[in-house]
């Protein structure tokens, strides 16, 4: 979508519809008004068949094994066979390495968006990455072409990201501090909303998503969160990608919904994110995204495979719905306003409190985007044994 239709579409409400209608709890008075959104993407970029929702619209491979996991330690060969078994089930090719080449290119730059929030207790898996810098590699990429990249430098050195993914890699932190200027960032190419008087309404694209990287493999964790509801694929590369982007939620509210499908339809980050793999070696169901508690940690042993990042988002969603449930912890859904906390020390020892009214409709307003499926029974979920 270029410059000029989305800021015709903002103002006629389109992202107002967006917000209302898919979440089944959300109430007029629950949320003050959505504001106008202007996206800017790169003029003239010619999109992908390959961008989301991908090869493979709706399709979500699963594999869980729970030795893959023992006393919070993932072991790198069990994981080996759970990847290479899901990419050969999506993509039905009989190789591993014909799985990889439908999706990447001797000639391509490839970036893997990690995710490091929440380390050290949950973050994107070293063992699991080891394993994709493994698969990039034997379709001929070499060392110097991959970027394993997030936000926030100092997430990723205490994820020891550095020390443990092979030499000839590049590791970059796109900021080195929580910062809202553009540096490393690339100031044609942003998100332009005033939700709450902030000074900056600008969320700018990273450069190295807009200028260097050819494809994109997304690593997000299995986690809930305090304002989307979830942190899964979408937001992993939405709020990964643009900075100044913690603006869109002021306690209790939350204007996550609809901003990170807005964010992942902006051109190139929507054509290069060809492949979304998703660590469920730990699930946080409660907490998130930067809980150590590890009572709301569960070691699950969950390894997810898809190129439609709304159905693997769906998913996800439904099993830490399910984990709440069992452990007695109210939905993501929840609007009740007595659950809301402003003491974060409470929200991170209590479940039954949040600190925001959380928006998972965010998925499913994606889904309305074209960036996938989001209704269940549409979903092609194949759960298979590694």
């Amino acid at each position: 979508m270029d410059r000029r239709a989305f800021v015709k579409a903002g103002c006629l409400g389109s992202a107002s519809l967006l917000l209302q209608g898919l979440d089944p709890l959300v109430r007029a008075d629950s949320l003050p008004s959505l504001p106008p959104i202007e996206l800017r993407g790169l003029p003239g970029y010619a999109a992908s068949p390959l961008g989301m929702p991908g090869l493979f619209r709706g399709r979500v491979i699963e594999i869980r094994e729970a030795k893959a996991i023992v006393g919070n330690r993932v072991t790198q060969p069990i994981v080996r066979r759970m990847l290479e078994r899901a990419m050969t089930e999506l993509t039905g090719e009989e190789s591993v390495h014909g799985a990889w080449a439908k999706f990447i290119d001797p000639k391509d730059i490839v970036g893997i968006k990690i995710n490091p929030s929440g380390a050290p207790a949950c973050c994107s898996s070293p063992e699991i990455i080891r394993e994709i810098i493994d698969g990039v590699r034997s379709v001929g990429v070499p060392p110097r072409n991959i970027v394993v990249y997030d936000r926030y430098s100092y997430e990723m050195d205490i994820g020891s990201y550095q020390a443990l993914l092979p030499t000839g890699v590049r590791i970059v932190g796109i900021q080195d501090a929580f910062t809202s200027g553009a540096v490393g960032y690339e100031p044609n190419i942003y998100c332009d909303a005033n939700f709450f008087g902030e000074w900056e309404t600008r969320s700018y694209m990273a450069r190295i998503v807009s200028h260097e990287v050819t494809k994109i493999i997304n690593v997000p964790t299995m986690k809930d969160h305090s304002a989307s509801g979830v942190t899964g694929a979408l937001k992993n590369l939405a709020y990964g990608t643009f900075n100044n982007v913690a603006r869109t939620h002021q306690a209790p509210h939350s204007f996550t919904n609809p901003l990170i499908g807005l964010m992942c339809t902006v051109e190139p980050l929507r054509s290069k994110a060809v492949l979304h793999i998703m660590d469920g070696m730990r699930l946080v169901w409660h907490g998130g995204p930067l809980t150590q508690v590890q009572d709301f940690i569960e070691q699950a042993g969950i390894l997810m495979v898809a190129t439609d990042p709304v159905a693997m988002d769906t998913i996800e969603l439904e099993a830490i719905e399910k984990a709440r449930r069992e452990h007695g912890a109210p939905s993501v859904w929840e609007r009740e306003p007595s659950s809301i906390t402003s003491d974060g020390h409470e929200f991170y020892h209590d479940a039954t409190k949040n600190l925001f009214f959380r928006q998972p409709g965010h998925i499913a307003a994606a889904g309305k985007l074209g960036l996938g499926i989001s209704d269940p029974k549409q979903i092609d979920h194949r759960l298979i044994s590694a």
